[in-house]
C-alpha cells in the first residue's frame, strides 16, 4: 500500500509543480490595453454596474405589468368562539341566553388575485429615470476604461523607464569601476593622488546606491503593472515596446490641433446625466399631484369542516370572485407637495450650473493637457541634446584626467552632470507618453465604451 501511495504522489509531482508555476504573458502596449479592458478589478465591478442598472431598469418596468399573486390559509379553531343568543329563539325562559356556536372547527381558503396598473405619473417618470441611471452607468464604466487605459500606459511606461535607468546604471557602474581599477595603478605608481581615487570611489558608491534603488522600483513599477491589469503581481510580464520606440509613435503634433467635441468629454456626459436625472426628480414631484389608478380581479374558494377532510374528493368548496378598481386622488397636502416640487426645481438649477462649469473646466483641462504635451515634446528634444552635450564633456574630461591635464574632482563634476542627464532623458520620454494619454484622455480619442 505504501509503494501504491508513493508511485502516485510520484507521478503527481510534476503536475503539481506545473500548476504552482506563475503564467508568463507578453504584451505589447495595446495589447496591454486591451487585455486590462477586460480583466481590470475596476473595469470588471463597471461592467457589473451596468449588468445592474439593466436589471433595476426591468424592474421599474415590472412594476407597471401584471402582477399575480396568491394565498392560502387553513385555521384550526382549537377553541371555538361562543356566542349568547336569547334563549326566547329557543323557547326558553325570557331574559335568559343559549350559547351557541356558529362555524365549523375547521376552515381553508385559496385566492389567487390579478393587479394591474392602469395610470400613475410616478411610474412614467419612473421608466424615464431607469433609462437615464444606465445611460449613466454606460458613461462611469466609459470613464472607468479612460481612466484603466491611461494607468496602463503610465504603468507600462514606469516598468519601460526602470529598465532603461537599470542598465545605464550598470553600464556607468561598469565604466566608473574601470576607471577606479585604472587610478588606483596609477596611484600606486605614484603618478597620482590619493584624492582621484576617492572622489572615483564616493561616484561609484553613489552609482551603486542608484543601481540598487532602481532595481527595487523596476520590481514595484512591474508588480503595479500587473495589478493594472489584474493579473497576479507575481506573475512575469516581456513588454515588446521600448521606452524609444513608444516616445517617437507618441510624437504627434498635429495632434494638438484636434478641435474638442464638448459633447464627446466623459465628464461632460456624467455632468449631462445629472441634469437629466434632476429634471426627472422634478417631473415626479408633480407627477405626485395626478390621480393613480389600479384594477385588481381575484379568484377563490373556500371550505369548512369539523374535522380535516379537505383532501378528501366529497369535500365541498364554495367559488367566490371580486372585480374591482381603485382610484387614489391627491388633494391637499398643506404644501407639502408644492415645497418639494421647488426643491427639485432649485436642484436642476444647480445641475445646470454645474454643467455649465464642467463645460468651462472641460475647455480648462484640455489647454493644459495640450500645453503640458507640446512641453513635454520640446523638454524631450532639449533632453536629447543636452545628452549628448553631457556625453562629449564627459569623454573630454575623462581623456584630460587619464592624461593628468584635468582633476578627478572636475571629473567627478562631470559624471554626475552626465547622469544627471541621462535621467532626465528617460524621464522626458515617459513624460512625452504620460502627457499624450492625458490628451487622448481628455478629447475622449480612443472612444472606449462597453
Amino acid at each position: 500500500m505504501r509503494r501504491l501511495i508513493a508511485i502516485f504522489s510520484f507521478t503527481l509531482l510534476p503536475f503539481l509543480g506545473i500548476a504552482q508555476q506563475k503564467q508568463t504573458y507578453s504584451f505589447n502596449l495595446e495589447e496591454a490595453i486591451t487585455f486590462a479592458l477586460d480583466s481590470n478589478y475596476t473595469a470588471i465591478n463597471a461592467r457589473r454596474d451596468i449588468a445592474k442598472a439593466i436589471k433595476q431598469k426591468w424592474e421599474t418596468t415590472a412594476t407597471g405589468l401584471p402582477q399575480i399573486s396568491a394565498a392560502a390559509t387553513y385555521q384550526n379553531n382549537l377553541k371555538q368562539p361562543v356566542t349568547l343568543l336569547p334563549a326566547e329563539i329557543t323557547g326558553g325562559d325570557p331574559g335568559t341566553f343559549v350559547p351557541v356556536v356558529f362555524g365549523t372547527k375547521q376552515n381553508a381558503s385559496a385566492t389567487a388575485t390579478l393587479d394591474q396598473l392602469i395610470f400613475d405619473g410616478s411610474y412614467l417618470v419612473g421608466l424615464q429615470a431607469a433609462r437615464a441611471f444606465l445611460d449613466f452607468s454606460e458613461n462611469a464604466a466609459e470613464k472607468t476604461n479612460l481612466e484603466v487605459r491611461k494607468g496602463v500606459i503610465n504603468a507600462y511606461g514606469s516598468v519601460l523607464l526602470s529598465e532603461e535607468l537599470v542598465a545605464i546604471f550598470e553600464k556607468n557602474k561598469a565604466n566608473l569601476e574601470k576607471n577606479l581599477f585604472e587610478t588606483q595603478k596609477i596611484y600606486e605608481n605614484g603618478l597620482t593622488e590619493e584624492e582621484s581615487v576617492e572622489q572615483l570611489e564616493i561616484t561609484l558608491l553613489e552609482i551603486e546606491t542608484e543601481l540598487n534603488n532602481a532595481r527595487r522600483t523596476e520590481s514595484i513599477a512591474r508588480q503595479m503593472f500587473n495589478v493594472a491589469l489584474g493579473i497576479d503581481v507575481e506573475s512575469t510580464v516581456v513588454f515588446e515596446d521600448t521606452l524609444d520606440s513608444l516616445t517617437q509613435e507618441n510624437i504627434q503634433l498635429t495632434f494638438l490641433d484636434t478641435p474638442l467635441n464638448v459633447e464627446q468629454n466623459i465628464d461632460y456626459k456624467i455632468a449631462y446625466n445629472l441634469t437629466e436625472q434632476r429634471s426627472l426628480e422634478l417631473k415626479l414631484e408633480k407627477s405626485r399631484a395626478l390621480p393613480k389608478l389600479t384594477a385588481f380581479v381575484n379568484y377563490g374558494t373556500a371550505a369548512n369542516s369539523d374535522d380535516f377532510t379537505f383532501l378528501d374528493k366529497e369535500q365541498v368548496w364554495f367559488q367566490s370572485s371580486l372585480l374591482g378598481v381603485n382610484m387614489n386622488i391627491p388633494i391637499f397636502s398643506s404644501g407639502m407637495r408644492s415645497a418639494k416640487t421647488q426643491r427639485a426645481k432649485i436642484a436642476l438649477e444647480q445641475a445646470e450650473t454645474e454643467l455649465e462649469e464642467t463645460i468651462q473646466n472641460v475647455q480648462l483641462t484640455l489647454n493644459t493637457a495640450k500645453s503640458n504635451y507640446q512641453f513635454a515634446v520640446e523638454n524631450y528634444e532639449n533632453s536629447k541634446k543636452n545628452l549628448a552635450l553631457a556625453e562629449r564633456v564627459e569623454g573630454k574630461n575623462q581623456v584630460k584626467f587619464t592624461e593628468g591635464l584635468s582633476t578627478s574632482f572636475d571629473l567627478r563634476q562631470a559624471q554626475t552632470q552626465l547622469y544627471t542627464a541621462q535621467q532626465q532623458y528617460f524621464q522626458a520620454m515617459l513624460d512625452v507618453i504620460n502627457n499624450k494619454a492625458d490628451l487622448e484622455t481628455v478629447l475622449n480619442t480612443p472612444q472606449l465604451r462597453n
